[in-house]
C-alpha cells in the first residue's frame, strides 16, 4: 500500500503540463553539472598540490584513481541498491559523501589524507551521483527518446564546466585550493541534497508510462515498446549470471574499460601537460572548461542521432574523437599551434564526450529487464576500472619516462579496441544455445 507522500507525489506529477520524466532529466542535468565539476576540479588542484607538498604527479593522480577503484568495487552493490531502493537513497548518499570529502580536504597534510578525502570520498560520492548512477535509472523513463533524454541530462557537465571551473580556478588563484574545496562542498550540499528528493526510479512509481504515453486498454498496449532486433534474445529475463555467460557482456566490458581509460587519462593530466609544454595555467583551465562546453551540442545531437542509427555508431564516433584528441596533444609538444589546441578541445568534447549519451542505453537495450541495475552495476566495475587505470598509468609513465607521449599512444590504441569491441556486442541476430556462451 502506498504512503500518503507517494500518493501526493503521484497526484501532482500527473497534473503537470509536461511529462514528469523531463523534470527527472532537468534534475539530472543540474546534478551532473555540479557533481562532475567537483570531481573534474581535481585537475585544477593537481598543480597546487604538487607545488605545495612536492609530491610526484603519479602519487597525487593516484588519489583520483583510488577513488575510481573503490567505486568500481562497490558498483555491483550500488546496482542492487538501486534496483531495491531507488535512486534517492543512492544519490543522497553520494551528496553526503562528496560534501564530507570536500569539507575535510583542507586539513590534508599527508598523502593518505589526500587519498581518503579527494580520492575515496569525493570519487565514490561522484560515482553515486553522476554517469553510473544516472545510467541506472534514467533509461527507465524513456524508450523512443532514450538517447536524447540521457544526452540532455549529461550535457549538464558542459554547463557546469564553463560556469564552475573558471570560478574555481579564480578562487584557487586568489584564496588557495583549500577555499575552493570548502566552497564546492557547500554547493554540493545545499543544491543537490534537496533537489534529488524529487527523483523516482521509474514512471510506474508515480502512475506513469515511459515517454509520457497514456495508458491504453490491454496489458500488451501498456508495455514499453522499443526496436527489438532479436526477439528470442529480448524474451530472456537477463540476470547477472546469465549475462556473464554471454560474449556480448564481455565485449561491453572491454569496450567500456578501454573507452574510460582514454577519457580519464586526458581529463586528469590535460591541465598539467599543457602547462608543462608552455601554456599558461589560465589557458590550460580554459581548455579543460571549453572541452565540456563544446560537448553540449555533441552530446545532445549525437545522443538524439543514436536513437535513429544505433548506439554503436555514436560510441565509435566518441572513440575516434578521443584518438584525434591524443594525436593533437602529442603534436602540440612540437608545434604549439592554437589550431591544434582547438582541434584537441573540439574532438575531445564534441565527439568524445558523446560516449555518455549511449553508455546506459547500450547495456539497457541488450540486457533490458528487472535486473538491469545489477547488470549495469557489474559492467561499471570495468567502466570505472578503466577510468581509474587511465590517470594512474599515465602518471606513472610520465614519472618514469619524463614524457606523456607513450601513455598517449597507448590511449589511442585503447580507443581503437573500444570501438571494435562495441561492434562485437552490437545487437546482431543470435541463436540461444543452452549451456554455451552466446555470441
Amino acid at each position: 500500500m502506498k504512503s500518503a507522500m507517494e500518493r501526493d507525489s503521484q497526484h501532482w506529477a500527473t497534473l503537470l503540463p509536461f511529462f514528469y520524466g523531463w523534470l527527472i532529466v532537468a534534475i539530472a542535468f543540474v546534478t551532473m553539472a555540479i557533481a562532475v565539476t567537483a570531481r573534474t576540479s581535481f585537475s585544477l588542484l593537481l598543480p597546487p598540490l604538487i607545488g605545495e607538498f612536492k609530491w610526484d604527479s603519479g602519487l597525487v593522480s593516484g588519489a583520483f584513481s583510488l577513488g575510481f577503484l573503490v567505486s568500481a568495487a562497490l558498483s555491483p552493490i550500488v546496482g542492487r541498491v538501486m534496483d531495491r531502493h531507488g535512486p534517492r537513497v543512492v544519490i543522497e548518499s553520494g551528496v553526503c559523501l562528496m560534501a564530507g570529502g570536500l569539507f575535510m580536504a583542507p586539513a590534508i597534510q599527508a598523502p593518505w589524507q589526500l587519498y581518503v578525502t579527494l580520492g575515496i570520498m569525493v570519487g565514490c560520492g561522484a560515482n553515486l551521483m553522476t554517469f553510473t548512477a544516472q545510467s541506472l535509472y534514467l533509461p527507465n523513463w524513456f524508450v523512443r527518446r532514450r538517447g536524447l533524454a540521457m544526452s540532455i541530462a549529461f550535457s549538464g557537465v558542459g554547463v557546469g564546466a564553463i560556469v564552475l571551473l573558471p570560478w574555481l580556478e579564480t578562487i584557487i588563484g586568489h584564496d588557495g585550493w583549500r577555499t575552493s574545496c570548502r566552497t564546492m562542498g557547500l554547493l554540493v550540499l545545499i543544491a543537490l541534497g534537496p533537489l534529488n528528493l524529487f527523483v523516482r526510479r521509474r514512471p510506474a512509481d508515480i502512475g506513469l508510462l515511459p515517454d509520457g504515453r497514456a495508458y491504453a486498454g490491454g496489458a500488451d498496449n501498456n508495455r514499453p515498446q522499443s526496436s527489438v532486433v532479436d526477439p528470442s534474445w529480448a524474451s530472456v529475463e537477463w540476470t547477472i549470471a546469465r549475462a556473464m555467460r554471454t560474449g556480448r557482456f564481455w565485449w561491453i566490458v572491454l569496450a567500456y574499460f578501454c573507452g574510460l581509460f582514454a577519457w580519464y587519462a586526458v581529463q586528469i593530466h590535460q591541465t598539467e601537460y599543457l602547462i608543462e609544454i608552455g601554456f599558461s595555467p589560465i589557458a590550460a583551465a580554459w581548455a579543460l572548461g571549453t572541452v565540456s562546453v563544446v560537448a553540449i551540442p555533441g552530446q545532445i545531437g549525437l545522443g538524439a542521432l543514436s536513437d535513429r542509427i544505433g548506439r554503436e555508431w555514436v560510441w565509435s564516433a566518441g572513440c575516434f574523437g578521443f584518438a584525434v584528441c591524443y594525436a593533437a596533444l602529442i603534436a602540440l609538444q612540437y608545434v604549439p599551434s592554437p589550431l591544434l589546441l582547438d582541434l584537441m578541445v573540439i574532438s575531445q568534447g564534441f565527439l568524445g564526450y558523446a560516449l555518455t549519451s549511449v553508455m546506459g542505453p547500450i547495456v539497457a537495450e541488450i540486457f533490458e529487464g528487472p535486473h538491469y541495475g545489477a547488470i549495469f552495476g557489474t559492467v561499471t566495475v570495468a567502466l570505472i576500472g578503466g577510468g581509474a587505470a587511465g590517470p594512474w598509468v599515465t602518471g606513472i609513465v610520465h614519472d618514469k619516462t619524463g614524457s606523456y607521449a607513450p601513455a598517449f599512444v597507448a590511449a589511442i590504441a585503447c580507443c581503437v579496441i573500444s570501438a571494435a569491441a562495441v561492434w562485437m556486442a552490437a545487437p546482431r541476430k543470435v541463436r540461444l544455445v543452452p549451456g554455451r556462451i552466446l555470441r
